[in-house]
């Protein structure tokens, strides 16, 4: 009898032990929370959006329905292409170039520096490495093909975007300086970084004479595990030189009034990048992820001489599938103009040299008009 009563009991145990199980873990993925002065997008405890975005529903609600709902998602498959050629150690003075990696990385090299937006290598984004999305398309370039870096441009700490084995593997190989956003500067030291800026909204550094870095808002979030939503920030940069003019990553973000202030205070932006995909479904991800419509309205409110589209293709986090984002931003190209070469999607490790006007020439002179 006492074997029936512990039989029952054992197995009754076992939700509060998978319970108790992920929440230890949750615990230990989640990021030390930012402890700082108060402003207007953070209480003291939590981060908020700016005003006038879309507004989320409840995150845990949300969630569960989002992963238990019947999803229509559309196709992946794995494909195996071939990396793309090696880029140059440098580009020249007033020269922008720019190579599209994968997901949201991107190597631009502008006025002989380099910068690495959101660094991912890795065949999972996830806390574990034997679970979490996985990758369906391989890096477009080698990490080993990689010029040396000055900067690494980091827009906050979901797994898809701080990839710590990556970011470990280029602090032996290619040490760069990282800027990123208010609180990640303790993941950042647990890989080994030492040399970060963590910046607040609108905060911008001058490194270097001609060279000014700066965080801008985005309509998003953060976190690593399940006790760390919003205590660290997320956001966006513009970077702006002497003589290359200056470029936008978005990093992740839904729709809001920011792209306005964004194209307000950096007239004449030479290159922006922004994000298309894990825009399905929309009452799921609008509030965080825009979709390719909103990010051709984002390139034309920017003012921006060319656009890449980024974060797609590469890991399923969204209801759209692979091809979808694109064939989306396609039709969204037609329905303005049937040639928009101003915006452009490419393969992974496919590069170009961004053209200039005389607006993204003037570079740091035009920045705060």
């Amino acid at each position: 009898m006492d074997g029936v009563w512990l039989g029952v009991a054992t197995v009754a145990s076992l939700p509060v032990a998978f319970a108790a199980l992920v929440a230890a873990g949750g615990w230990w993925f989640s990021a030390e929370p930012w402890r700082g002065r108060l402003t207007e997008h953070f209480d003291g405890n939590r981060f908020r959006n700016p005003p006038g975005g879309k507004r989320r529903g409840n995150p845990t609600r949300d969630v569960i329905k989002f992963l238990t709902s019947e999803r229509m998602r559309g196709e992946w498959r794995t494909v195996d292409t071939p990396p793309g050629p090696k880029p140059p150690a440098r580009v020249g003075r007033g020269e922008m170039r720019v190579t599209f990696v994968n997901h949201a990385t991107c190597l631009v090299q502008v006025d002989g520096l380099n910068f690495l937006t959101d660094p991912v290598w890795s065949d999972r984004v996830s806390p574990v490495g034997f679970a979490g999305p996985k990758r369906f398309a391989p890096p477009g370039i080698r990490l080993e093909d990689l010029p040396p870096i000055d900067w690494i441009l980091l827009s906050h700490n979901h797994y898809d975007h701080l990839d710590e084995a990556t970011l470990a593997h280029l602090l032996r190989e290619r040490p760069a300086r990282v800027a990123t956003g208010l609180g990640n500067g303790v993941t950042l030291a647990g890989i080994g970084y030492r040399n970060v800026v963590e910046c607040d909204w609108w905060e911008s550094i001058e490194p270097a004479p001609g060279l000014r870095i700066t965080f801008v808002p985005a309509q998003h979030f953060s976190g690593r595990g399940l006790f760390d939503r919003d205590k660290t920030l997320w956001g966006g940069f513009v970077v702006e030189t002497a003589k290359g003019g200056s470029f936008y990553f978005a990093g992740d973000t839904g729709w809001g009034p920011h792209f306005s202030e964004i194209a307000r205070r950096f007239p004449g932006i030479r290159l922006a990048l922004l994000p298309i995909g894990a825009f399905r479904p929309e009452w799921f991800m609008s509030p965080v992820h825009i979709g390719p419509d909103e990010a051709v309205e984002a390139h034309d409110l920017l003012g921006a001489r060319t656009s890449l589209v980024i974060h797609y293709g590469t890991f399923a986090l969204g209801s759209d599938g692979m091809t979808e984002p694109v064939e989306r931003l396609e039709r969204a190209l037609s329905a303005r103009n049937p040639s928009r070469p101003d915006v452009r999607a490419v393969a992974n490790g496919a590069a170009f040299d961004v053209p200039a006007d005389a607006r993204a020439a003037a570079g740091l002179a035009l920045s705060r008009g």
